[in-house]
């Protein structure tokens, strides 16, 4: 006689919730993908100097760029009451205007497309009861920060358009900052629920691993300094800055702490010794791993690390042209998920 397997109601349930929890998984890793396309394309507008070509939020009609010559010039019109015009791109030909306004119009439409790719899968998973009742909660949280940071965006902007030739560097460092966390938050949520085997591991070791996370973080806040006062384009030299570990300029005279965010030298210099520490770091990570079976993920961190002090140096050597910078800054990106996702991966004794 033949025999058969049967599955009990239970088994079949917590397959289906494996299955399930699987495609939202890979959901929430492809969003961390669009989070990484519209992290790199806002360093672009940064490096193009396009951050200010459009000077109005409007977040539904503001989808549909110029379609005619009347509209492009009614663009360039509004472009030029700024002072970024009058100081920077005074003269320039609409063209040329043209060139650096699509920059940040796929910019903010890279955001929208965001929004979209994901209420509309929220909202079927939603309704196909997919979702328990704390990642439902998990995941509006998410919506909503990613809102917030459309506004924060505005925030940004708007303060290059009144009295300065150029953002803030504290509210491009503010809105890169909630970028990151918003795809650390989705990265991680999509590592809880893609099944995977985690290794035991001291409560120290597991603290040093999210502690290497937020240093990884943190260096990407200080770069976001770096960008927002151009400052990659300066002391162009390595491993000394123009011939000095400390750089003219870091001690100025009647120096106060705001110094360390609002000049070249400091901001540039923060950035450096952060590398420093990371390499550090990574490698007391590398090095404790081994003792404790847990050497892929810890190698992986090491050689993201590695490679993007290399590239960091060829930066800033080249005096941060656009290819190199967003390859950093993806990199940067490369590093953290790294760090996540080895963190990730240790659970208590």
């Amino acid at each position: 006689m033949a025999s058969s397997i049967s599955s009990t109601p239970s088994q079949n349930g917590s397959a289906q919730s494996v299955r399930a929890g699987r495609r939202i998984a890979l959901w929430l890793f492809f969003m961390c993908g669009l989070i990484a396309a519209m992290v790199i394309v806002g360093g672009a507008t940064r490096l193009t100097d396009s951050g200010l070509s459009i000077v109005e939020w409007r977040p539904v009609t503001g989808a549909i760029p110029p379609l005619s010559e009347a509209d492009w010039l009614s663009e360039f019109e509004k472009y030029k009451t700024i002072p970024e015009y009058e100081e920077v791109n005074f003269g320039m030909s609409l063209a040329e205007f043209k060139q650096i306004y699509w920059w940040e119009w796929v910019h903010r439409l890279l955001g929208r497309v965001i929004g979209v790719a994901f209420l509309l899968p929220l909202i079927f998973f939603a309704a196909t009861r997919q979702l328990t009742r704390n990642l439902s909660f998990k995941l509006a949280g998410l919506f909503v920060l990613g809102g917030m940071q459309g506004a924060l965006g505005w925030w940004m902007v708007s303060s290059g358009l009144a009295d300065r030739v150029d953002v803030s560097q504290y509210r491009l460092a503010a809105h890169l900052s909630l970028a990151v966390l918003l795809f650390a938050a989705m990265f991680w949520l999509a590592l809880d629920l893609w099944p995977q085997r985690k290794i035991a591991a001291p409560e120290k070791f597991r603290l040093g691993a999210l502690a290497l996370a937020g240093g990884v973080f943190a260096q990407m806040v200080l770069g976001a300094f770096v960008a927002g006062l151009r400052a990659g384009r300066t002391f162009n030299t390595w491993p000394l800055m123009d011939g000095k570990f400390f750089p003219d300029g870091y001690f100025r005279e009647n120096a106060t702490f705001h110094d360390l965010f609002e000049t070249m030298a400091a901001v540039q210099f923060n950035h450096r010794i952060g590398a420093y520490l990371l390499a550090g770091g990574a490698l007391w990570f590398y090095l404790a791993a081994r003792k404790a079976g847990y050497e892929t993920r810890a190698r992986l961190v090491l050689a993201a690390v590695g490679l993007q002090i290399v590239l960091g140096v060829w930066t800033v050597l080249a005096a941060t042209p656009i290819s190199l910078g967003l390859l950093h800054q993806a990199g940067a990106l490369i590093v953290f998920a790294s760090a996540l996702y080895a963190a990730h991966g240790l659970s208590k004794n």
